[in-house]
């Protein structure tokens, strides 16, 4: 799925392929602090790297203190991840902006969906949302509803709740779609995906999405296949 150089990773970093990873497709690796572990999904660079990973915090684990030269966006998907701005239990989504600097932690244990160096120049706005308490809005079809959580430049992420037997109609994504599955089953016509599961679509990409008996609950982003991120430093 990947490939290594001497000083530079790239994994899924041909943006313009589609990519699957379902759970049991992926395997935990070792972090440089130890209680700490990813599963690499996709990631361009080294250690300082544009990066979408899914990262285990051990109970009482700790990583050291450090600064997000390109911005961080995470989603807690279970336990309790910790930092100097408090508690953020499962179902919070956090943005770091580039330059912010934090001492992450988790008592409980907790594992993240975690976006490293892909925030636009200009997007410099903290963010702390609990998804529990956030209001859903109506989505465009019967059966779905929407929670945005971030907009900046075209690009738009946020939680679709899909209600089991749901279908929406065929349709294209100019500027490319992600999807993270939290819960339930999602389908469309090239497979199903349980909770866990990672899809990127490229650019101008279609498909016909729909559930069936399960549901689903997913994280969604559309719009930054083309967007123009800052760069990490060279290796």
């Amino acid at each position: 799925m990947g490939t290594t150089t001497d000083v530079l990773m790239q994994l899924n970093a041909d943006f313009a392929q589609r990519v699957v990873l379902r759970p049991d497709e992926r395997s935990w690796q070792a972090s440089p602090m130890p209680g700490v572990a990813r599963q690499m999904l996709d990631r361009v660079g080294d250690e300082v790297a544009r990066a979408t990973s899914v990262v285990r915090y051990d109970s009482g684990s700790q990583f050291s203190p450090h600064m997000h030269g390109g911005g961080e966006e995470i989603l807690v998907l279970e336990g309790v991840f910790t930092d100097e701005q408090g508690d953020h239990p499962a179902g919070t989504y956090l943005r770091n902006p580039p330059g912010t600097q934090h001492t992450p932690s988790s008592a409980p244990g907790c594992t993240l969906f975690v976006k490293l160096w892909q925030f636009a120049p200009g997007d410099t706005e903290p963010c702390r949302i609990n998804t529990h308490t956030e209001p859903w809005r109506q989505g465009l079809r019967p059966g779905l509803q929407v929670m945005p959580l971030h907009e900046f430049d075209g690009v738009h992420t946020a939680l679709v709740r899909w209600a089991p037997h749901t279908t929406f109609a065929t349709h294209t994504h100019p500027g490319g779609e992600e999807i993270f599955v939290i819960d339930g089953v999602f389908h469309d016509e090239h497979g199903a995906y349980p909770a866990g599961s990672w899809l990127r679509s490229p650019r101008w990409s279609q498909h016909t999405p729909y559930t069936q008996e399960e549901g689903a609950l997913i994280y969604v982003k559309v719009g930054h296949m083309g967007a123009n991120f800052l760069t990490p430093p060279p290796a």
